[in-house]
């Protein structure tokens, strides 16, 4: 089977359970822009320095975001699943909180390129978040999905943070 399928070329995209739906929908957005922050995580993936225990969160953060994908598909669907995987993203944000200095002052998205790249899927985890809450407000979005995309992007910060503290980078405190 062909990825061409042709069905698209009117502006429209199928969606689960065979629903058409204009590619500039704000459903299409959040879909768009969470698989656009999948593969900023992949790219993240492929720096050699990212350390093991941030390499396997973000590998496990990238099966979460398919299933976030398809609950923004479906818009139905129950999301229970989502609610467990926002219990382990918090885990990983309590011990790198205690792992890391309490910050006094906002810092600069900058450091070791791990680190940069990590600030940066979390700038995409942001927007990614606000299109989905401009879905949510007019149509149905689990709200485990709401949940799930707001503790990421506290966990991509944190993971950041980390990677600069393991290459010895100092954070660049904005004065």
């Amino acid at each position: 089977m062909s990825i061409v399928t042709r069905t698209g070329d009117d502006g429209t995209t199928g969606l689960l359970k065979s629903r058409r739906v204009s590619k500039a929908s704000l459903r299409m957005h959040a879909i768009g822009n969470t698989d656009e922050l999948n593969a900023v995580i992949g790219v993240v993936l492929t720096d050699q320095s990212v350390s093991e225990q941030i390499r396997a969160h973000l590998q496990t953060v990238q099966r979460h975001l398919f299933l976030v994908g398809a609950h923004l598909a479906d818009g139905t669907a129950k999301a229970d699943h989502l609610a467990e995987a926002t219990k382990f993203v918090e885990g990983w944000i309590s011990a790198f909180e205690q792992a890391l200095p309490a910050l006094k002052k906002f810092i600069l998205p900058t450091g070791s390129r791990s680190a940069a790249v990590l600030h940066l899927a979390r700038t995409v985890c942001r927007r990614a978040e606000r299109s989905i809450v401009a879905l949510a407000e007019s149509e149905k979005v689990p709200p485990q999905v709401l949940a799930y995309i707001n503790r990421l992007s506290d966990f991509l910060f944190l993971a950041a943070r980390m990677e600069n503290k393991r290459a010895g980078e100092e954070e660049q405190l904005v004065s």
